[in-house]
């Protein structure tokens, strides 16, 4: 089971950080380093600087190496589809092919109001969500792709550059295996992201979507089912307990059940429990931005134990 890291972008996390942030990532083997996509920090506050995701992916791919990035979720209320599609395929082209595509209906109406997206209903934004998994994917293999929608229309183009991966980049589509999320899914993805899970619903959560795989004649084994869920570990119990008491003063919670906590041993037993209930990699969720200490934990202590 890989170990990736998750960043929650919007909460001030500065350019200079998103560069240790990779640096760290890179050091210390972590596969991949995924970041949400919002223009607000949650709760519509505004005094955090929050900075474009896919500006962020495309100067980071050009600035390392071997780190997979990708969005835990672009919404598709953001972009038209064919702008999205020509930023993952540039930044797959930069990056030398190791970009990963989470895409979403959106959620957060105050984000939107604020800059003036569009939102609709939830009814709406599936539809658009739908339709803009079948035009990205269309403008990434296809040198004659056409597509006449409710919300968008392409007529017979051949979106150059391609990107670099064959068949193209990793598609994630995420949700709680809700019968919508998952026929998409089953449809136009390679991944299911689900989120803060425990085993338990990993594993029933997983089984409807392989179910979905198989009904849409997709070899249920090519499926690959992935947890984004929160993470506080430490070396120790004092390491432990102030990461926890940061966490409680600038956020204002305490890890929740499902969280990924504790101390190595600790950790490493609630990643081998949510990797028997099929769990294929997980992305930790470090609000903890700054703390670079828990990335080399991660990827000198956990991940060895996950290998």
């Amino acid at each position: 089971m890989d170990l990736c890291v998750m960043i929650e972008g919007q909460e001030g996390v500065s350019w200079p950080q998103w560069q240790a942030l990779a640096d760290a990532c890179e050091r210390h083997g972590i596969p991949a380093l995924f970041r949400s996509d919002h223009y607000l920090p949650l709760g519509g506050r505004l005094e955090r600087e929050v900075h474009d995701a896919w500006a962020t992916i495309c100067a980071l791919a050009a600035t390392t190496e071997r780190l997979r990035l990708g969005t835990l979720v672009s919404p598709a209320t953001f972009r038209h589809p064919s702008v999205l599609a020509k930023l993952a395929a540039g930044a797959d082209q930069i990056s030398g092919g190791r970009i990963d595509v989470g895409l979403g209906a959106g959620w957060n109406e105050a984000e939107h109001a604020a800059y003036g997206f569009p939102f609709g209903t939830m009814g709406s934004r599936m539809e658009v969500f739908a339709e803009q998994l079948e035009i990205v994917h269309g403008l990434w293999t296809s040198d004659d792709f056409s597509f006449a929608g409710e919300h968008y229309r392409l007529t017979g183009v051949d979106a150059l550059p391609k990107p670099v991966q064959r068949p193209h980049p990793r598609l994630i589509v995420g949700g709680v295996a809700k019968p919508r999320t998952v026929q998409l899914a089953a449809r136009w993805a390679d991944e299911y992201n689900t989120v803060f899970a425990g085993p338990q619903e990993c594993r029933e959560r997983r089984a409807a979507v392989a179910a979905a795989w198989a009904a849409a004649g997709r070899d249920p084994g090519t499926l690959v089912f992935s947890l984004m869920t929160g993470c506080v570990a430490g070396r120790d119990e004092a390491e432990l307990a102030r990461r926890t008491r940061r966490l409680q003063d600038e956020h204002g919670m305490t890890p929740p059940a499902e969280w990924v906590t504790g101390t190595p041993d600790a950790a490493i037993a609630q990643l081998r429990a949510l990797r028997d209930a099929g769990v294929d990699r997980v992305m930790l969720q470090l609000l903890l931005h700054d703390e670079l200490e828990q990335i080399e934990l991660i990827g000198t202590e956990l991940a060895p134990a996950l290998a």
